[in-house]
Formats: structure tokens, sequence, C-alpha cells
């Protein structure tokens, strides 16, 4: 089955605790979720870049056979560009730069072959935008989406109408807190549900997070690190394992969810190994089984 995901491709700057600058490096959420999403699935990337977009990034997507008919190369424009700085226990970030270039005016056509793909991640972008790209698809595909706290407070009427319209919906616990107004992630979890997603998954950084449905609650850890070296981009790779999952096996069951949530977790952990996606360029499908064996065996208790 094959996987879409419509989203940003960046050129990030990250400044880390250690004073290290790692300018110029790929980021963006369609970069990290395709990548990962890729040791799982068939996917096909939806976005845009300007002229500046270095041919390298080009080829290290393309080694995945990440299929890149859906990607829009603006002549003469600039790409999107973030810049920030971790601060020393790499849970808190500031953002010191933001240049959104032609992510701007980012109106996405899919291309047809695009259309019918059975399963489809939309990542964080204009909600309008994400009504516009469920507008194009045919059948009834698996719809999950992400969203951030700034679509929550501006364009809220528009994204009530995309989660009434997806399946599921990838989240922060701030972010549900804001949109549900409840300190208490159970009952955030609750109106969550009751606003149109089947599941929803509330992320919650290095204390792991919390997977809601209708038969219940399933509260997972992160897999534990002794060395962080870069968490950017560690959501979006948790979706892309997620989704991967979902898309390979064609199954939203409540157990198949539950084991998304295994390999979400583990690649987001891999992605957070190393800065930008230097730790996942050099990581092999044997690794991603054997730790998502492993964290599987964390997860169980005798008895």
């Amino acid at each position: 089955m094959s996987l879409l995901v419509v989203g940003s491709i960046a050129i990030d700057t990250i400044r880390t605790p250690d004073g290290k600058e790692h300018a110029e490096v790929l980021g963006g959420s369609c970069t990290y979720f395709s990548y990962c999403a890729s040791f799982f699935t068939t996917v096909q990337l939806v976005s845009v870049v300007g002229e500046d977009f270095g041919a390298q990034h080009i080829d290290l997507l393309k080694s995945r056979s990440i299929d890149l008919s859906g990607l829009v190369i603006k002549e003469g424009g600039a790409t999107f560009r973030w810049a920030g700085t971790y601060a020393e226990d790499m849970n808190d970030r500031t953002t010191d730069d933001l240049q959104f270039g032609v992510l701007a005016e980012f109106d996405p056509e899919l291309p047809e072959a695009y259309r019918s793909a059975p399963c489809v991640f939309l990542a964080c972008a204009q909600p309008e935008l994400q009504l516009k790209v469920m507008d194009q698809m045919a059948g009834d595909p698996l719809v999950v989406c992400d969203t951030i706290e700034f679509y929550i407070e501006n364009n809220r009427d528009a994204l009530g109408e995309v989660f009434r319209r997806s399946e599921g919906v990838i989240i922060n616990d701030a972010e549900v807190r804001m949109l549900t107004g409840k300190s208490n992630l159970v009952k955030a979890s609750d109106d969550l549900l009751a606003a149109g997603p089947k599941f929803a998954v509330i992320k919650k950084g290095e204390h792991g997070g919390l997977l809601a449905t209708q038969e219940g609650l399933f509260p997972f850890p992160a897999y534990p690190l002794r060395e962080v070296a870069d968490p950017t981009g560690a959501g979006d790779s948790f979706a892309g394992g997620f989704m991967g999952h979902l898309s390979r096996t064609g199954n939203a069951s409540v157990d198949s969810l539950r084991q998304a949530v295994v390999y979400g977790t583990v690649m987001a952990s891999f992605t957070c190994g190393g800065i930008s996606l230097s730790r996942l360029s050099s990581l092999t499908s044997e690794e991603v089984l054997a730790r998502a064996e492993h964290f599987s065996a964390m997860l169980r208790t005798p008895g």
C-alpha cells in the first residue's frame, strides 16, 4: 500500500547545547516523515522547495525510493528555512529565525497517481490547505493529521473540519490542552475523540505519549536514550514510523495501532541519535526491527 504525505521540506540551522552550530542541514516535516515511513511502505511526497535546494538533498530522499513526483521546485524561489537553539536539557528550544520562502504560497495539486493513495498523512500546515488535499482524494483513505498551537488559536473552525474528516490525529500535550481547555490528558483525549477522529496519539516528548481510542487508553514511554544529539524532527519521525506500519499492514485495529506506536517510538529514537538525518541515513531495517523487538519486550510485564 502507498502512503501519501503533504507538508514542508526545510533547510535548518541547529544550535546544540555544546555550542556547535549545524548550518544548512535538511529538515521539515515531510522530510523526516517520509524517510522514516520508507522503511515500511512506499511513500508519495508532496511539498515545495526553492531553486536553492541542493541536489544532495534530493539524492538522499531518492536513496530511500521515495516518490518525488509531487515535489515542486520553484524557479527563483527560496526554500523554507528554520534556525533554532536548544536548551541544556534539549527539551526546550528557541526559534532564532524563520523564513517561509516558497512555503508561504504552497498550494498543493496532487499528481493523479497520488489521489488514490489508501493512507494519507497531513503534516502540520494551514487547515484550509489540509482540507484542499482531502478534497482531491479519491475513495475513502485512512487520513491522519497533525497541527500546531498557531492553527488551534487562529484557524479553529477549519481545523475542526479537518478533525471531523480524519481517522486519526497526532498532536502534542500542549496542543491538546489548548484545543480542549483541559489539563487532564485523559479528559482531554475524550474531547478530542468526540471531535471526530477514531484515535489520537498525544505526544509528551521524552515522557512518551498516550494512544487514545474508543476502546480505551494505551500509555507508552519514550525509548530510553543515554544521549540525545538532536531532537529536531522526532515528532515527524514518530508519525512516519506509526503511519508506515499502518500503511504496510492496511490495518488500523487497536492492536495494529499499538504496534504502530512501537515503530513510531523507535523511529523517533533513531532520529534523536544524530544531527538532522545523519543517523537515519545509516540506519538499516535490521536495526529498526531489533530495537522494535527490544522496546516491545520492555513494555511487557510478567503474568
